[in-house]
């Protein structure tokens, strides 16, 4: 796949290999052991529950590179030493690029930054390119009357679907509550995890409240 989440890895070629995505909805039900068993495992910004209910292994840590979440970890001078920041083999940026002239007056797009925020780890950083946000938007259209605006978890959970080899088993999903911030739209995206659910695509470990995403 074009997409190349893990391009390190010789795992990632193996259908053998399991994944599981983490999420960060509140209520996310006690899931250590299985969580740790998986061959790669891919979370999200702060991690709530690492190094607790949801385990402590870290392959891939998602970080949203536009808006005010990105411009908090920048001005926090102890971020690179988070432990799940510090254990992650790989981060995935999941907003491409945008140009110079197109991040003004007002920045929302801190992605040359965070390169540079992250470069003292010496860890590899992919960036999620723009195709993969049309087919995004693509794959929850018939699910929404509007232009949908996928969230982080929506496009990385595609994005790593779209890369697994043939043959692979389904990927487990736990903590995704499809609620939050009211530009995305929950509803599609939850339809669209059903949908792949159904077709054996991917296990949902719904968590015991959906507040948040």
């Amino acid at each position: 796949m074009s997409i190349a989440i893990d391009p390190l890895s010789a795992a990632r070629a193996d259908p053998r290999a399991s994944l599981a995505i983490v999420g960060n909805a509140p209520g996310i039900r006690p899931a250590a052991r299985a969580i740790d068993a998986a061959t790669h495992v891919v979370r999200f910004n702060n991690a709530p529950g690492f190094g607790g209910p949801t385990g402590s292994r870290v392959t891939h840590l998602a970080l949203v590179n536009r808006g005010g979440q990105m411009r908090e970890w920048l001005a926090d001078p102890g971020f690179l030493d988070r432990p799940v920041v510090r254990q992650a083999e790989a981060f995935i940026l999941p907003f491409p690029m945008l140009p110079a002239e197109a991040n003004a007056p007002e920045p929302i797009c801190w992605t040359r930054e965070a390169l540079a925020l992250l470069r003292p780890l010496g860890k590899p950083v992919h960036i999620l390119p723009e195709t993969l946000h049309e087919t995004a938007q693509r794959r929850l259209a018939p699910h929404t009357e509007a232009r949908p605006n996928p969230s982080t978890g929506f496009l990385v959970s595609l994005a790593l679907l779209l890369d697994r080899p043939a043959g692979s088993g389904p990927v487990d999903v736990y903590g995704f509550g499809f609620a939050g911030w009211p530009g995305h739209p929950w509803a599609a995206e939850r339809a669209w995890f059903a949908e792949a659910s159904a077709a054996g695509r991917l296990r949902l470990h719904p968590p015991v409240t959906t507040d948040a995403p």
